[in-house]
């Protein structure tokens, strides 16, 4: 596939399926251990879930910090190549230096401090144990699942997306049957939920692996020079991705205190349902994204702009239809999602159809807040991005969370992330469109004034 000279449309819609199954796939991991802990264990299953819920968010994160951050560059020093000489696998050497550093951090923390963790998280005495057998297998793989989230990026900047795809498809289907088989006829329960999951990344993290023995592979180790410099690069680059699955984190531990604070067990059930919910449609936003980023960076390195903003326009156009479709269902069917992800009390019945639709608003202009980090990474606009990235997750959401409870009472909680999505949208629009009418105009400058003739 070529980036630089192949029909915008084909590229963009083949890599979105690619990126979308990949996205869809990790979301199902997620997904189908609630389901199947909740239809085991009922809405106490549910709510443990919904308390380790920040922990995926912060290794996930992390993975996507160097990931996201270095195949950007990658691209861009790929497209700039015949004005740089620099090899574009310097920034693939250091990015896997980088994860394997945060592995590090997170598996010891995971292994040491769990128990700590998930209380800061919102468990509670009986939460805390359950809660804790799902994540003791997860311990044995926390590295593999940093590292699919980085391999993944490289490899679709690296012209082979399908594999990406494949791989978290081979590791998201054996997750679906082994859940089942060691939740119910082995009857291991939320630990066999958990164990299913860490085998799944492990086969992942295996298939992404044989990427490095095609004829296509072009990603290798080299001698790197100015080690930290580049580091600091792929953390500035990629901060806004990490940022936002770390907010998600954060968003969860505070939603979950104010949740037993003011409304009780049921209403932090049926937010475990919607940490799920939206969780997938944050995956559809990261995958277009993650189909436009190659070929944004790659045409900005070479200075194509006209194939950046048509790029631009099939990526809003792929946002519009997740937003109008998990929108609508959230409004339609609330109580579907209660009977998918659990075997419901009348309570948990009762309360959800309000706080499912409340929150559910706000997946109207989720899909265009998240997209326009990546975009304007690409563009290489790191302020806008982290300027997304902070005010959706956590100045203005967590602002509005722990206030709308005092003014409004436990019910105005759930209107804190439509809110938010809304004020973001606005300052999203104004710099989309500051950039893009802008493409090319600061270069174009650079090139023309005195000196630089």
């Amino acid at each position: 596939m070529d980036l630089l000279q192949g029909k915008i449309k084909n590229l963009y819609f083949k890599y979105l399926a690619a990126a979308f199954g990949s996205a869809l796939i990790s979301s199902i991991y997620g997904i189908v251990d609630m389901a199947m802990v909740g239809q085991y264990q009922g809405p106490s299953g549910t709510a443990a879930l919904a308390v380790v819920a920040p922990v995926w968010n912060i290794i996930y994160s992390l993975g996507l910090l160097t990931g996201i951050g270095g195949s950007v560059l990658f691209s861009l020093t790929r497209g700039r190549k015949q004005e740089n000489e620099e090899d574009e696998n310097a920034y693939f050497t250091v990015a896997a230096a980088g994860t394997l550093f945060f592995a590090v951090i997170c598996w010891l923390a995971v292994i040491f401090f769990d128990g700590p963790m998930l209380v800061l998280f919102g468990a509670e005495e009986t939460l805390l144990p359950l809660a804790q057998q799902y994540l003791l297998p997860i311990k044995f793989a926390v590295p593999f699942f940093l590292f699919n989230q980085m391999l993944a990026a490289f490899l679709r900047n690296d012209g082979n997306p399908g594999l990406a795809t494949a791989a978290v498809l081979s590791g998201g289907i054996f997750n679906i049957f082994g859940d089942y088989l060691f939740v119910f006829p082995l009857n291991m329960g939320i630990f066999g939920a958990g164990l299913a999951t860490a085998i799944g990344c492990l086969i992942t993290f295996v298939v992404m692996c044989s990427h490095f023995f095609t004829a296509r592979n072009t990603l290798r180790l080299v001698p790197v020079t100015h080690f930290f410099r580049k580091l600091r690069k792929i953390v500035v680059t990629g901060f806004s991705t990490f940022f936002i699955d770390v907010a998600m984190g954060i968003l969860t531990m505070l939603f979950n205190r104010q949740i037993m604070k003011y409304a009780g067990a049921d209403a932090l059930a049926v937010y475990g349902i919607i940490v799920n919910i939206s969780t997938v449609v944050q995956c559809c936003a990261y995958s277009v994204g993650q189909a436009a980023q190659p070929i944004f960076s790659i045409n900005l390195g070479a200075g194509l702009w006209a194939r950046v903003r048509q790029t631009l326009k099939y990526a809003l156009l792929a946002a519009g239809f997740f937003s109008a479709l998990w929108t609508f269902l959230a409004l339609a069917f609330p109580n579907v999602f209660v009977h998918i992800f659990m075997a419901p009390t009348p309570g948990v019945l009762e309360a959800a159809p309000y706080i499912i639709r409340c929150y559910g608003i706000s997946f109207l202009l989720l899909p265009l807040n998240i997209f326009s980090t990546y975009y304007f990474q690409s563009m290489m606009k790191p302020g806008a991005s982290f300027f997304v990235s902070i005010s959706r997750g956590m100045a203005v959401s967590g602002a509005l969370i722990l206030l709308l409870p005092l003014v409004g009472g436990a019910d105005a909680l759930w209107l804190a992330m439509p809110i938010t999505e809304l004020l973001v949208a606005l300052a999203v629009i104004f710099l989309m469109v500051r950039y893009t009418k802008n493409l090319g105009v600061e270069k174009r400058l650079q090139e023309n004034a005195p000196g630089c003739r």
